[in-house]
């Protein structure tokens, strides 16, 4: 294949798309594939000689999307979103079809620019302070990563990464058990272990308790342990929890402690003005997580680390061996030093397409009207015989469950069986639930209100 073959199919492959995003809706959510099915129509070992491309299209049309989830399907309220808007599609191509490396300024001088010009254009659009900073990563995982391991280090006094962390004292991290697992990751990874990430317990709208965040930290300080940070959730993976985050943040500089927030899911939001409450104080955090991929349009993955001061983090991060160096552009940013991969994509590019193409009152609306059908959802959900509400909408997500265990189990599998929307479960208190987490680009209040055709049916 060469470049004028790429051009050819490149456009029947935009038609492609459009036949498929239109037809999105006939198709079941969720595949009825059985493990295994995929990889059995695959050949054991790569061809020797070329194939034509025909062959490629042919085996790609009938193996795959009969085999994928649809995650722009738009009838898909399991996890959480992850926008594609077409203005990302677009910009994703083109940044493909450029094929950067953006590790350095000098390799990919606009990626870099532009990046960090739309960290500029967030900080407005979330409200956050104007000199605040930050970056692009490939998800809340590693932001979240690369914020702990700073923790760690300014704990340690920056001997970590020099001398290892044998002969250092047992490291304390605080959380509260609604945080996402990426935060466990974080600590296995860093070092401070599973048994040094401290669940602080939570009040009856389970964010976190200050008072018992307080006395954690000062009880591991007695035994001779060393806190390094606290991790705070806005809009929790399972039900959506919300950290008192000023009261939290309070406490935590008490103790002369950093405070990372997860804000993946939520922080979308806050280009709303009204939602803004749920993170009050959040000015006072050093470092912040929000995923533009999950709410904004901007398609996996784009995730953004916004901070006031990156000193800390670069001091952590920055390795420069000779073959980096780049002294003919001093006072450059080099955005691998903010983060673990040193290789880096264009992220940046479908971020300025989409906040250009939709604008913030296109995008903010698409946000209200989920919430509102959400909270219109939930409703009517209550309203089904054998139906209850365990956890009312926070934001546009919110979970349900049946009397017991058994038919909860049953119906969320008869749901997903049926196709025509997809859910998935958690446990609240020990009680199985199913979310409904609403928030794909392009659903429709008719889509939103299908889960409650399928529901009635279902339990009729």
């Amino acid at each position: 294949m060469n470049h004028d073959d790429l051009n050819r199919w490149s456009k029947r492959a935009a038609d492609w798309a459009t036949t498929y995003h239109r037809h999105l809706r006939d198709r079941p959510v969720r595949p009825a594939v059985a493990p295994g099915a995929v990889a059995a129509q695959l050949p054991p070992a790569p061809p020797e000689a070329p194939e034509p491309m025909e062959a490629i299209w042919a085996d790609f049309e009938a193996i795959v999307p009969g085999a994928t989830t649809h995650w722009q399907h738009p009838r898909f309220f399991a996890y959480f979103p992850a926008n594609a808007a077409p203005a990302s599609m677009l910009a994703e191509q083109l940044a493909n079809a450029m094929a950067g490396q953006g590790m350095l300024w000098q390799t990919a001088p606009a990626a870099t620019e532009i990046e960090g010009a739309m960290v500029g254009w967030l900080l407005h659009a979330l409200g956050l302070p104007a000199d605040w900073t930050g970056t692009i990563h490939d998800s809340a995982t590693t932001a979240t990563l690369s914020a702990v391991l700073t923790m760690r280090e300014a704990a340690l006094d920056w001997q970590g990464n020099a001398e290892g962390l044998a002969g250092q004292p047992a490291l304390r991290l605080y959380a509260s058990a609604e945080t996402h697992s990426s935060v466990d990751k974080a600590a296995r990874i860093a070092g401070i272990g599973q048994a040094g990430l401290v669940k602080v317990p939570t009040l009856d709208d389970r964010g976190m308790d200050p008072a018992a965040l307080d006395a954690a930290i000062a009880a591991d300080r007695v035994a001779g342990r060393r806190p390094v940070g606290v991790v705070l959730c806005v809009g929790g993976t399972s039900v959506g929890a919300v950290d008192p985050v000023a009261d939290c943040i309070a406490v935590a500089k008490a103790h002369d402690l950093p405070v990372h927030v997860d804000a993946a899911w939520a922080g979308s939001a806050m280009i709303c003005p009204e939602f803004r409450p749920l993170w009050a104080g959040i000015e006072g955090a050093d470092s912040v997580v929000f995923n533009p991929h999950k709410w904004l349009g901007a398609q996996f993955d784009c995730a953004v680390q916004l901070m006031p001061d990156p000193a800390d983090q670069l001091r952590t991060l920055t390795l420069k061996p000779d073959y980096l160096l780049t002294p003919d552009t001093p006072g450059v940013t080099d955005y691998n030093d903010w983060t673990v991969p040193l290789g880096r994509r264009f992220r940046a590019l479908k971020l300025w397409f989409v906040l250009r193409a939709y604008g913030l009152e296109g995008l903010r609306a698409r946000i209200r009207n989920h919430v509102a059908w959400s909270r219109e959802l939930a409703g009517r959900i209550a309203a089904l015989p054998g139906l209850e509400i365990v956890t009312p909408p926070a934001l546009s997500l919110f979970t349900f469950a049946a009397a017991d265990e058994a038919t909860t189990a049953a119906l969320l599998e008869r749901v997903n069986a049926d196709g025509r929307v997809y859910l998935t479960q958690t446990r609240v208190d020990g009680r199985l639930a199913i979310r409904v987490s609403v928030g794909q680009f392009d659903c429709t209040h008719d889509d939103v209100l299908c889960v409650e055709t399928v529901l009635r049916e279902l339990t009729a």
